[in-house]
């Protein structure tokens, strides 16, 4: 079970909880990078996202056929190994302080708060432990997003050099572009993501009682995961385009084979220039990717990370 709960006889440690979350990460990120690829190259295109526009980018298919023409098929894998780091570092900090916070509520707070009002407090605490996972790990992704928004020929040619050239361009708050809407954009979402699936899994223990035997095990930890990475996404979707345009500032010189590059002061200019040019529409730019990507991870996610929490308890019990 996500998150602490005083009815289980055997508690897991915090390095078997941030274990957990390590393999739910890689194992996750390991089957949606493509779909991550076209999110961001949607979401850093200036030009409308409609055929008759005639845009380099249009539409999911058209993207994919496209990238791999142009840029072969290992192309949707960009940023594949900054991702797999972003996203185990993530699960490790994510989880770790989750589960430390919910069990912290239990021991200082009252009761009802773990039990009556499981949903509410882990609205809270996922909330907290996004913020914290995602400034741990914010110039990873910074460095991933500079992976995959570059064309050909490429300017990072690997990872050890964009970590060099990003130095010594931009210093150490080259690593932290867009770490502002970064942590406004995943405190909101991991509170919705983390809250709704304390709450769809109440829901589908209620209506489930008399089918639950014939039901895997796995699949109501997929589904409601998924359900509630679909509805936090959609949530906070804005913000997370805001965040990529910024974290490619400085980094203009890739993407001039794409469109229009634009050049943003800060948080608020980027609104302001991208709602002037482009409409209400550009926070809304690779959202069907996005939503796709999202709850596939979160039930991903979930799922192993209970199936992983699963194996470690019954480790701990007597042959």
């Amino acid at each position: 079970m996500v998150g602490y709960d005083p009815k289980d006889k055997i508690h897991l440690s915090a390095t078997e909880h941030a274990c957990a979350g390590a393999v739910s990460g890689a194992l996750s990120r390991a089957c949606i990078q493509p779909l991550d690829v076209l999110k961001i190259r949607f979401q850093l295109q200036v030009e409308p996202l409609n055929k008759a526009a005639d845009p380099k980018y249009y539409g999911i298919f058209q993207a994919s056929r496209r990238i791999i023409e142009e840029e072969g098929f290992k192309a949707l894998w960009k940023g594949h190994i900054p991702a797999q780091i972003l996203s185990i570092a993530y699960g490790v900090a994510q989880y770790g302080s989750f589960e430390f916070l919910t069990q912290e509520v239990w021991h200082y707070l009252p009761e009802t708060l773990t039990t009556t009002y499981r949903p509410i407090t882990h609205t809270v605490c996922g909330g907290l432990s996004g913020c914290i996972g995602a400034a741990f790990v914010h110039p990873v992704d910074v460095i991933r997003t500079r992976f995959v928004a570059q064309g050909e020929p490429k300017v990072y040619k690997n990872l050890a050099h964009a970590i060099q050239d990003i130095m010594a361009k931009d210093g150490i708050k080259g690593y932290y572009r867009g770490l502002v809407p970064a942590v406004s954009l995943v405190g909101p979402q991991m509170s919705a993501q983390f809250g709704l699936y304390a709450l769809f899994t109440r829901l589908w223990d209620n209506s489930t009682k008399n089918i639950a035997p014939f039901i895997p095990s796995s699949a109501d930890h997929f589904i409601c995961g998924s359900a509630a990475g679909f509805f936090a996404k959609l949530i906070v979707y804005p913000l997370d385009v805001v965040k990529k345009r910024l974290q490619i500032q400085g980094f203009e010189e890739a993407r001039q084979t794409f469109g229009v590059v634009r050049k943003y002061n800060g948080i608020f200019h980027c609104i302001y220039v991208s709602f002037r040019d482009e409409g209400a529409k550009f926070m809304f730019k690779g959202l069907s990717p996005s939503l796709l990507k999202s709850s596939t991870v979160a039930g991903i996610n979930f799922c192993v990370y209970e199936y992983c929490c699963m194996i470690l308890t019954k480790h701990h019990k007597p042959l």
